[in-house]
């Protein structure tokens, strides 16, 4: 279903203002999505505009850039990626520490009272002072 000629005008003059640098209501990124948004109209309006986006792909040829904020988003979401992921394995191997402190905890535990259970049956004679 092809798009009214209005919004195919909506759309031409939205591409020129992003072609020329100069975007009233993006940030100029050379994208499908601004172009529908320059034009105020829906994505899909964008793509049954099969004429206008041919346009489109004629004239930006290179790959959609990301704004220097974009860049900047991206690689502070992927430094933080990464610190969670070392965090997350420091945990796993302090939880391993901790899981093994726990059993030698336990195992010490059940032994010091074995051996009070053992020395509470045989008398003990008192060790001699030195004095």
């Amino acid at each position: 279903m092809p798009v009214s000629a209005k919004t195919a005008t909506k759309l031409r003059e939205a591409m020129a203002r992003l072609l020329a640098g100069e975007p009233l209501h993006t940030n100029g990124a050379l994208t499908k999505e601004n172009l529908a948004r320059e034009a105020q109209v829906s994505h899909a309006t964008v793509h049954r505009a099969e004429d206008v986006l041919t346009e489109w792909d004629a004239r930006v040829a290179r790959p959609a850039l990301r704004t220097p904020g974009e860049v900047a988003r991206d690689e502070t979401i992927a430094e933080l990626r990464k610190q969670l992921r070392e965090a997350r394995a420091e945990i796993t191997h302090l939880n391993g520490k901790l899981d093994a402190l726990a059993t030698v905890t336990a195992n010490l535990y059940h032994e010091n009272l074995a051996l009070k259970k053992r020395d509470s049956d045989r008398r003990l004679a008192p060790l001699p002072s030195s004095e």
